[in-house]
């Protein structure tokens, strides 16, 4: 019970990677608010532990003013997960600055506003940890998916310059970097390769996992276990780091 006391905050926690967290986190003693845009999936998987409440990561005020409920109701927050975002791809000619503007509205300002936001409680406390949630395609080009590849770039660039901006604190900042993870998105993307190329459903989710380099998909608490590993009390050496987890070397 090793973070016994201490309020996480997770966005995206309703459902697949930002789920195993938070209940990693509360596994391990931790209040955890976890957040969504539906009330009724958040709703599905609170108890004990882990409480909800609707956001929208797009939406500032709303950030604002949930972190801010969050922290009267539970204390400070001294973890925070930025996990939210969405994965849509499309090609160079394909993509409208429509599109653009979705996918860095929610993978990098959502990012970038979570953090700040988390910030303004955790500072006051004598530990914090910060995470977000990047992605392989944050760390190389992704082939069709230009935008999230450079929102996942983004969320790195924010981690590396706050865990600089903060290395005179106990705060630490570091960007888990999954491969393809066996979530919703998995079967949304199925669909799409499915319908883009032509393919049979096992040869469309064959493309995914044969970019895992261990030949499968990454299980949810995999990646859950790597965020405990970074908010352990002897983890305040690792700071400003991707961590990379895709089967092999990225």
């Amino acid at each position: 019970m090793q973070h016994s006391g201490k309020h996480a905050f997770v966005t995206g926690g309703g459902t697949g990677i930002g789920l195993a967290i938070a209940r990693a986190l509360a596994g391990e003693g931790a209040e955890v608010t976890i957040t969504g845009r539906r009330q009724e999936v958040l709703d599905q998987v609170a108890g004990g532990r882990i409480h909800a409440m609707a956001m929208d990561v797009t939406d500032e005020a709303a950030q604002f003013e949930t972190i801010a409920k969050a922290v009267v109701e539970r204390g400070p927050i001294q973890i925070c997960v930025a996990n939210a975002g969405i994965a849509e791809g499309k090609t160079l000619q394909k993509t409208d600055l429509e599109f653009w503007r979705k996918i860095m509205t929610t993978n990098l300002d959502g990012c970038f506003v979570t953090i700040r936001e988390c910030m303004k409680s955790m500072s006051e406390t004598d530990w914090g940890r910060v995470i977000a949630v990047s992605s392989i395609a944050g760390l190389r080009g992704l082939k069709g998916a230009g935008a999230y590849s450079a929102s996942k770039h983004g969320v790195i660039g924010l981690i590396r310059s706050y865990a600089e901006e903060h290395m005179d604190s106990t705060t630490t900042f570091n960007a888990i970097c999954p491969g393809y993870v066996d979530t919703d998105i998995i079967t949304r993307n199925v669909e799409s390769i499915k319908t883009r190329a032509g393919l049979s459903e096992k040869d469309a989710l064959a493309v995914m996992t044969s970019a895992n380099q261990h030949g499968r998909l990454i299980h949810v608490d995999e990646v859950a276990q790597s965020a405990l590993w970074l908010c352990h009390p002897n983890s305040g050496s690792i700071n400003g780091q991707t961590v990379e987890i895709a089967g092999g070397q990225v």
